[in-house]
């Protein structure tokens, strides 16, 4: 088993793995930052009121006429779905 390992080594030269920034393997920062609040406002200025629902079957319309403390909201709970990498149960 050893002589494989030895083989996806050379293979995949794994031992030059020292050449990538320490800092980039020892962190917890994403490597993508999280969408901002005016990334969001954007996003939902720019939905098609005229597309098919996606697959959250929410009607773009919906999303638009939102009040700013309901977009506040959904902004955090992206956010956390975001840093956790995880979706919610609900």
């Amino acid at each position: 088993m050893a002589g494989g390992r030895n083989h996806f080594f050379q293979i995949l030269n794994v031992h030059w793995v020292n050449d990538v920034r320490q800092t980039e393997i020892n962190t917890a920062e994403p490597l993508v930052p999280e969408p901002t609040a005016f990334e969001f406002e954007l996003a939902i200025v720019e939905l098609s009121t005229q597309e098919l629902p996606g697959s959250d079957e929410i009607p773009r319309e919906m999303i638009k006429a939102v009040s700013r403390t309901i977009r506040y909201e959904i902004h955090k709970l992206i956010i956390s779905i975001w840093n956790k990498e995880e979706l919610p149960e609900e």
